[in-house]
């Protein structure tokens, strides 16, 4: 009974370390266990000691062995995890095709809402065409200049002006898979010298979402709207009213009462957000847009958005718009 309990107990260590710790190892493993056998003769409490020390030593070795085959299989190339994932972005960004976006809607549609989270979801971001002319301007770019110098002459910026701040803009690193186009192109010959310049690179709008909206209801979103100036933060009295925001007698929102939730500052509302206001901006925006979503038909990237709905299947319409077509 003894010999037969100190033989397995060999014979298990033995097994335990050809497994892993190669051919090697073996031969020492051998020589550690015939000492460890004649030991193991003189007391049963030496054996059980001997058991207890073998069967931790297998397990830690097999810990680290275990530890080393991971480490093997993260560097496989040779290269850490951080390299790697740098490499696949650098090759998506040289050779796939770059995700470019239009986002189009009247005013109230729900651009400024809708357009986060679709720049969240592609992780592209969304480029507004004032953001990036008032940028240009203060970096003194050479496109900036012309812009600054046109507009203290009290002129409008030209086409072609701000086609140059787009393609200085688009060169940027967080560009290279794609961004979205909000407030551009406005109108047909805006949307042909954007394609020009895209397709000097090779590149071209890859889809164009329209946010419908009847223009009956975007009189009420107009008109009851408050903006946060320094961040773009939108809120309605109706449908998003901020958490200060206290009402008259007659209903309508005290404008002392009505501030930003984060900051606490002011909120403000547009001088062209009113219903007169409205009117001529709805009829610029029918007008101009029309023909920009037959230019780009032809194409099959058109896709419409009923945006008078709640907002999650406002939301459900444009990750379906978003998607390949099968």
């Amino acid at each position: 009974s003894s010999k037969l309990s100190t033989m397995m107990s060999s014979n298990a260590f033995r097994l335990a370390s050809r497994r892993v710790i190669g051919k090697a190892a073996i031969n020492n493993t051998r020589s550690f266990s015939s000492a460890a056998f004649q030991a193991v003769k003189k007391s049963d409490n030496a054996r059980k000691t001997l058991l207890w020390t073998s069967a931790g030593l297998a397990a830690a070795v097999a810990v680290l062995q275990d530890q080393e085959d991971r480490k093997k299989t993260q560097n496989f190339f040779g290269k850490s995890s951080a390299q790697l994932v740098k490499e696949t972005e650098d090759k998506f960004g040289t050779y796939w095709p770059r995700n470019i976006l239009i986002l189009f809607g009247p005013p109230g549609a729900g651009k400024g809402t809708q357009g986060p989270k679709i720049e969240d979801l592609l992780g592209i971001p969304q480029l507004s065409t004032g953001d990036m002319l008032r940028a240009a301007v203060s970096a003194g770019t050479e496109v900036g200049k012309k812009a600054e110098a046109v507009m203290k002459a009290g002129g409008l910026v030209s086409d072609e002006i701000v086609v140059g701040i787009i393609r200085d803009r688009i060169k940027e690193d967080d560009c290279k898979f794609g961004f979205i186009l909000d407030g551009f192109p406005r109108t047909l010959p805006q949307a042909k010298a954007l394609d020009k310049m895209l397709a000097e690179e090779g590149a071209s709008v890859t889809k164009v979402i329209e946010l419908e909206v009847p223009d009956s209801v975007l009189e009420e979103r107009i008109t009851g709207r408050w903006i946060h100036k320094s961040s773009g933060r939108s809120y309605h009295v109706k449908y998003a009213p901020p958490k200060s925001m206290k009402l008259d007698a007659n209903g309508k929102p005290i404008p002392e009462t009505m501030k930003d939730d984060e900051t606490g500052e002011a909120l403000m509302q547009r001088k062209d957000d009113t219903a007169a206001a409205l009117t001529k901006r709805l009829d610029g925006y029918h007008k101009e847009t029309i023909p920009i979503l037959k230019h780009y038909a032809p194409k099959g990237i058109v896709r419409s958005v009923n945006a008078n709905q709640e907002m999650s299947g406002v939301w459900a319409q444009i990750l379906d718009a978003l998607k390949r077509k099968e």
